[in-house]
């Protein structure tokens, strides 16, 4: 099922139509729970746990990947609903979501190694879950928790055990705004790992048909220093320019993981998930 996920990690102009089916998720947190509940009735300390995220309803959240936000949000919703609505039965309600990127196969897929470096194992879920589950149904109900503040207030202090790299630096997760937990280190820059060095490099690999078969002008603003380069006009070209000067394309980043990209240390999609 990662597959759907990815596939949904895109505008809807490009999304795939049959990837709409995700929205089985909601069906699923619904029907499962109904045909449990004769079961979660009879239990001692019954618990209800879905993996979806708090709701942030900051506009950044939506407008890429529009219908994935909508597939975990409504899982979001259910916990709210069903909280309110299976108190009287003395069932929790709960969901729990990563604060980083967990190394899973769907990682693996977008962010490669680099991704799988920079994310925890799964045991911290597991973990939390496990604490969660310890509580009675009416001390935790209604709540949407965060995997590493659940295993802090347990007592796990220790955070890098769960690190598949520890030292590497952390992913964040969507839906979280937290800024200070996974940004990436910087990338030191040499006297070939500078913008100016790896941008004037890129000359060297420019040829007309490499022109001919790209036409196009990309605009790099890399913490305001700008470089145009010109895969439309003749041999190409590329050069530092102002501000004001335009581009087909425009990618605007910062300075190291502009560096780790040209040289092979960042991939896109890792970008792409920390902003």
């Amino acid at each position: 099922m990662y597959y759907l996920y990815i596939l949904l990690l895109y505008p809807l102009n490009v999304m795939v139509y049959s990837a709409c089916r995700v929205y089985i998720n909601i069906c699923v947190a619904v029907c499962r729970s109904k045909l449990c509940l004769p079961h979660l009735m009879k239990g001692k300390n019954p618990h209800i746990l879905n993996i979806s995220p708090p709701l942030n309803m900051k506009p950044r959240w939506f407008k890429d990947h529009c219908a994935y936000t909508m597939a975990k949000y409504g899982m979001s919703m259910c916990v709210l609903g069903m909280a309110e609505e299976l108190k009287s039965n003395g069932i929790a309600v709960n969901a729990l979501w990563p604060r980083t990127a967990i190394a899973t196969a769907a990682m693996e897929m977008l962010g490669g190694d680099v991704g799988l470096k920079m994310s925890r194992t799964s045991d911290i879920m597991a973990d939390a879950a496990y604490a969660i589950f310890l509580h009675t149904c009416d001390q935790m109900t209604g709540q949407f928790l965060i995997d590493d503040d659940v295993v802090q207030k347990a007592g796990i202090t220790n955070l890098d055990q769960y690190a598949v790299s520890p030292g590497s630096g952390l992913l964040p997760d969507y839906f979280l705004d937290d800024e200070d937990l996974g940004m990436l280190k910087p990338a030191k820059e040499t006297e070939t790992g500078t913008s100016k060095a790896i941008f004037e490099g890129l000359s060297n690999h420019i040829n007309e048909d490499i022109v001919k078969s790209t036409q196009c002008t990309f605009l790099f603003d890399v913490e305001g220093e700008c470089w145009l380069l010109d895969l439309k006009n003749g041999a190409g070209s590329i050069k530092p320019v102002s501000s004001d000067v335009s581009g087909d394309v425009k990618m605007i980043m910062k300075k190291d993981v502009m560096v780790g990209l040209f040289t092979g240390k960042q991939k896109a999609a890792a970008a792409y998930m920390t902003g």
